[in-house]
């Protein structure tokens, strides 16, 4: 069938380009522990829609397994904001097929940009897709800035 695919403990999973519900998201987003979005429901469910992409992975039932969200121009850069795996779900393929997905839908771009914290898990998923950490890039003059308004960074 179009758009299942196989995965190593996963009798099935359905990449879906569709949004989830905000109480999918809520639900997903609290599952591991991102309650700076969930404190305020309407500007995630507000992000999730103004996204470029959203790709939700389900399950057979219908579950929310996980989903990726990127911004982009569709011409110079793709900018992954979120990939999220529900614990359940987790190390069993789901967060590798959602970037696979984002990744090959943005092909032609030049830039694929993402910021993530030093968990070994994402670290490697990352690099195993090609990515590169920019920690790494020594003959490089790549520099990644960040700003959050919502935090002091010190």
């Amino acid at each position: 069938m179009r758009g299942w695919l196989a995965v190593r403990t996963l009798a099935f999973m359905h990449l879906t380009p569709d949004l989830p519900t905000r109480a999918e998201l809520l639900t997903l987003y609290a599952s591991v522990g991102w309650t700076t979005y969930t404190d305020d429901p309407d500007t995630l469910e507000r992000a999730a829609r103004q996204s470029s992409l959203v790709v939700c992975c389900r399950s057979e039932e219908g579950e929310l397994m996980g989903l990726v969200r990127a911004v982009s121009d569709d011409v110079s850069i793709v900018y992954v904001q979120d990939l999220l795996v529900a614990p359940a779900f987790q190390r069993q393929g789901v967060g590798r097929a959602l970037m696979e997905r984002v990744l090959a839908r943005y092909a032609h771009v030049g830039q694929r940009v993402l910021l993530t914290g030093d968990g070994p898990g994402p670290l490697a998923l990352y690099r195993s897709l090609g990515l590169h950490n920019t920690r790494d890039l020594t003959r490089n003059v790549t520099n990644c800035f960040y700003g959050d308004a919502r935090h002091e960074l010190r």
